[in-house]
């Protein structure tokens, strides 16, 4: 377990042989393809974001598959890096739901050092071959991330797009934790229920006084 930081290890509670069962994998995966993200990469999620401060919780399926995209964090490219459809739609919706700028590049690590655990459910994948890894074993791992989430902190928004994400509703305790769902903010069904959803809002009325970090307060954390 010494690839994710020790107060996930601790937090989470996983078993050290089937983590470190799934690390071989991945080791054998990249023996033999091109793997995204980098190595050193793809537990950045758990780095930038430690379980106490954990505030939001926004689920992927997996990471960017074409080169230079994925950076550890669900829906983020780093900074220069072209913006997806999916992401520069939630930009969209994040703008119109605040009131405030877009933000102009994917990079969002100040998200994740507020408190927004930006998790993608399988976390690496084969390059040009989405859903390539699926079968790793990383939901194992993640499930246990979602479930310890819910039990062990009072009060998290938890935001589901699509129907994969929400498939995972059951890990989450609705009496303690908020709940958002909708269709996937991808082209083909942000029309058809994501715009206008007001994830980004209701997230911000339901844990007042935290707040979203805004392009225009950038360098400021809310919490």
């Amino acid at each position: 377990m010494d690839r994710l930081p020790e107060n996930w290890s601790k937090f989470i509670g996983f078993p050290a042989d089937e983590f470190d069962a799934l690390m071989g994998r991945l080791a054998a995966a990249r023996a033999v393809e091109t793997v995204f993200p980098p190595d050193g990469m793809v537990f950045r999620a758990f780095e930038l974001t430690s379980p106490d401060a954990v505030r939001v919780v926004i689920l992927g399926q997996d990471p960017y598959h074409g080169d230079g995209e994925a950076d550890g964090l669900s829906f983020a490219v780093p900074e220069g890096v072209r913006l997806p459809p999916s992401l520069r739609n939630i930009f969209k919706e994040f703008a119109s739901d605040l009131g405030c700028a877009a933000p102009e590049a994917g990079d969002l690590e100040e998200w994740a050092c507020s408190g927004v655990l930006m998790l993608n459910s399988v976390l690496s994948v084969a390059a040009h071959c989405p859903g390539s890894h699926r079968k790793l074993g990383w939901e194992r791992f993640t499930d246990a991330v979602i479930a310890a989430v819910s039990a062990k902190l009072p009060r998290c928004a938890f935001i589901l797009w699509g129907n994969y994400a929400i498939g995972k509703k059951p890990l989450i305790d609705p009496t303690r934790h908020l709940v958002l769902e909708s269709v996937h903010p991808s082209p083909l069904s942000a029309h058809r229920g994501f715009f206008g959803s007001r994830p980004f809002s209701k997230t911000e009325e339901f844990l007042a006084p935290w707040c979203w970090l805004r392009p225009e307060k950038k360098g400021e954390l809310f919490l």
